[in-house]
């Protein structure tokens, strides 16, 4: 599989506070960022994957609701992870 609990692990260790940090809102953005890239390059060979493109959207989505979410409660935290990511607006 694409993302052990390795990969997850070392996700969390670059962006969260610690290695346990799945809840916090960079965390979650980093692993969804990963797992939108890994579905994007799935899309391009298999165009007519319509599950995995509707589920490419509610992954977006999520991450974007997070990204809301941040730029509400602190901009400069927001303003770190999309540079960190290369999230564009």
């Amino acid at each position: 599989m694409y993302l052990d609990s390795e990969k997850k692990k070392e996700i969390f260790a670059k962006y969260g506070k610690s290695n346990t940090d799945t809840g916090s809102p960079e965390a979650q953005i980093a692993l969804f960022s990963y797992r939108i890239s890994h579905l994007t390059e799935h899309l391009k060979s298999n165009h007519k994957d319509y599950n995995t493109e509707r589920s490419l959207r509610m992954l977006v989505g999520k991450r974007r609701r997070l990204l809301d979410y941040l730029i509400e409660i602190d901009i400069t935290r927001y303003r770190a992870i999309i540079k960190e990511l290369g999230i564009r607006k």
